[in-house]
């Protein structure tokens, strides 16, 4: 188990090594984390049958128990039977006799198997504790895990990221940036170009329709002052000849 202790102290201490030189040890610990696993439910079978062992003593001792007081109980009875002279004394003593060795014999069991009982009892407290100690270990590792394979995506996606950043010339994107600049000023001032032309271009119809637009005042005036300058004025009345 120290195995993957020193693992997760290798790693904090050269938190700078490359992301290859990390993995081997993050699979390590996989597969460290999933053989812990197999012995632990190893274990949890083993435990759970020495606990059922323990059970099973413990019930043996309260039966040999039982057993020794009922045989103690019947030599009890034998002997005043032969007292009160239903059955011969001789016979009596004879069968309380051996009522009282199998007292002695299932005392002796109820003892051994107390014995083992206890013994077993014992077993199981230091196995619930080792089992426990088990969990919590592999529980707490696979959260190292977790926080070590975190890690490792970050250092990777900030190493990318530096290697982009590096691989970047400001100088050339800053030419980049003022040759796309040029360009849109050029564009522009184009399209200003092109719009004084058009205003400069206008045809006699649209001076025209200008000038109308503009009130037909004086428009009436100009043309009086062309009758005149051609002699078109008005005859007088008196000029006028008869019909």
């Amino acid at each position: 188990m120290n195995i993957f202790k020193r693992i997760f102290r290798l790693f904090w201490a050269s938190t700078n090594d490359a992301i290859d030189k990390l993995e081997e040890p993050i699979k390590m610990t996989e597969q460290g984390i999933r053989d812990l696993k197999k012995d632990l439910n190893k274990s949890i079978e083993a435990l759970a049958e020495v606990k059922a062992m323990s059970i099973k003593s413990r019930k043996d001792t309260e039966q040999y128990a039982s057993k020794a007081k009922e045989y103690e109980r019947k030599a009890m009875l034998l002997l005043q039977k032969g007292q009160s002279g239903d059955i011969e004394m001789a016979e009596a003593e004879r069968l309380a006799k051996e009522a009282l060795s199998r007292k002695s014999e299932n005392q002796a069991a109820a003892a051994r198997s107390g014995a083992q009982a206890e013994k077993l009892n014992g077993n199981v407290n230091s196995m619930q504790s080792k089992v426990q100690n088990l969990k919590s270990n592999i529980g707490s590792w696979e959260n190292e895990l977790k926080t070590l394979k975190s890690r490792v995506k970050v250092s990777d996606a900030t190493e990318k990221l530096n290697k982009q950043l590096s691989n970047v010339d400001s100088s050339s994107t800053v030419a980049m940036l003022e040759r796309m600049k040029e360009k849109v000023e050029h564009s522009e001032a184009m399209a200003e170009s092109y719009e004084s032309l058009a205003l400069d271009t206008k045809s006699v119809d649209d001076e025209i329709e200008l000038l109308l637009e503009g009130g037909s005042g004086n428009a009436d005036s100009e043309l009086e002052a062309m009758k005149k300058q051609l002699g078109m004025g008005k005859p007088d009345a008196d000029t006028t000849p008869e019909g």
